[in-house]
């Protein structure tokens, strides 16, 4: 699938990861409307980076396909074809996964 969205400037869209059916320590499964948002995902499109007020161009720490962990309530929700994306800022991009 491909993903009809280009984000500008130092945006990034990040598909959240999918964690299958969660169950709690006790043996409880959680429903997904009692479940925190996941706060790690991968990185399907970015922009070139953020322009500064000299006109210089900084290109972003990070690339599409890096797992990211990033801030909690970061960023705008997307659907597309049934896919949720965030498009987020980086800035909010707290460190990658390897």
């Amino acid at each position: 699938m491909t993903l009809n969205l280009k984000p500008l400037g130092d945006r990034i869209v990040i598909e959240p990861s999918d964690d299958d059916v969660e169950k709690s320590p006790g043996g409880i499964y959680i429903p997904d409307t009692a479940k925190e948002k996941p706060q790690k995902g991968k990185i399907v499109a970015a922009g070139p980076g953020r322009t500064t007020d000299e006109g210089t161009l900084i290109k972003l720490s990070v690339k599409t396909g890096d797992t990211v962990i990033y801030s909690k309530y970061a960023g705008t929700e997307y659907i597309e074809d049934g896919t949720e994306y965030l498009i987020v800022r980086e800035s909010d991009v707290l460190a990658t996964v390897s």
